[in-house]
């Protein structure tokens, strides 16, 4: 089975963009970059990865366009625009140009914004119909507080291919649950929305326990069903808790247990729907086949 993971990482802290990691774990406050993964994904089978912006500047959008470009295994980038620009559109297509190809989505850090309204303020309509306009998708970072004004936004813009990452970060730690399934219903009812199966291990205290997790990741196919969900690995936020291939061998345990027979949608099919990718699934199936 090939698998795509639709949502990793890589960053450079010398780059001096990526304020929110002064307040991260320790571990996280270095450098990760292409050669740390390699040998993890192999081991792991992952052959495809869609890498995610991890900073709120252009700058490094175009700094992941490059490591894109010498990393064989990433086939698109979701990348960060000033969406209160006043020429947010020609931002937008400055991206798709020096992305060449790259460039599948756009992803605002919506959960460091202090105003839980906004994501439905109007003032980013012309950023959403840019968005739209180009065939871009949109990866929605919001945490709990932000789910009713993306719910907003849904109304308004009903045909915006949109990702919830990391199942909008449920309160799993302190075992919450009923606030977060009520908005993920609502959520749900928009057929443009999909969701990722991403970062709930992070949510939890330690230790990791896939126990704690199970009522979330059931409650996820309940609404979404396989043909909304999407595997992301998370790395290297992941490695506060699990490393690469637990955090996989869980996920895949769990989707043969809710969804059986649907791991090859939700590990890779899904993905390359939604971002576009031009990955080829049925010939590289065929070509594993045929490999002894």
């Amino acid at each position: 089975m090939i698998i795509v993971d639709a949502h990793q990482h890589y960053w450079q802290p010398s780059r001096g963009d990526y304020g929110w990691l002064k307040d991260a774990p320790e571990s996280l406050r270095r450098p990760f970059l292409p050669p740390e993964l390699h040998a993890q994904r192999k081991a792991a089978g992952v052959k495809h990865t869609v890498l995610v912006q991890a900073a709120p500047t252009e700058e490094e959008t175009r700094f992941l366009f490059e490591l894109a470009r010498h990393d064989g295994a990433v086939a698109g980038v979701v990348g960060w625009v000033d969406m209160e620009g006043d020429d947010v559109g020609a931002r937008i297509d400055a991206l798709i140009r020096d992305g060449g190809g790259l460039l599948c989505g756009l992803r605002p850090m919506a959960q460091d914004i202090a105003d839980p309204d906004w994501l439905a303020n109007p003032s980013l309509d012309r950023a959403f119909d840019c968005i739209q306009d180009c065939g871009l998708t949109f990866d929605a970072l919001a945490t709990m507080t932000q789910l009713p004004a993306l719910l907003r936004r849904l109304r308004r813009h009903p045909h915006l291919n949109v990702v919830l990452d990391h199942a909008g970060k449920p309160a799993i730690g302190d075992g919450r649950f009923d606030q977060w399934t009520s908005w993920i219903d609502e959520l749900a009812q928009h057929p443009q929305l999909h969701c990722k199966l991403s970062g709930l291990l992070t949510l939890l205290h330690e230790p990791v326990d896939q126990d704690a997790i199970e009522p979330y990741v059931a409650d996820l196919f309940a609404h979404f069903g396989p043909e909304r969900l999407m595997w992301g690995s998370d790395w290297p936020v992941l490695t506060t808790h699990a490393d690469f291939g637990q955090w996989l061998d869980m996920a895949l345990t769990l989707t043969e247990r809710y969804a059986p027979g649907s791991q090859p949608d939700v590990f890779a099919a899904n993905a390359v729907g939604f971002y576009a990718l031009d990955i080829d699934l049925a010939a590289q199936d065929a070509r594993a086949e045929r490999t002894p």
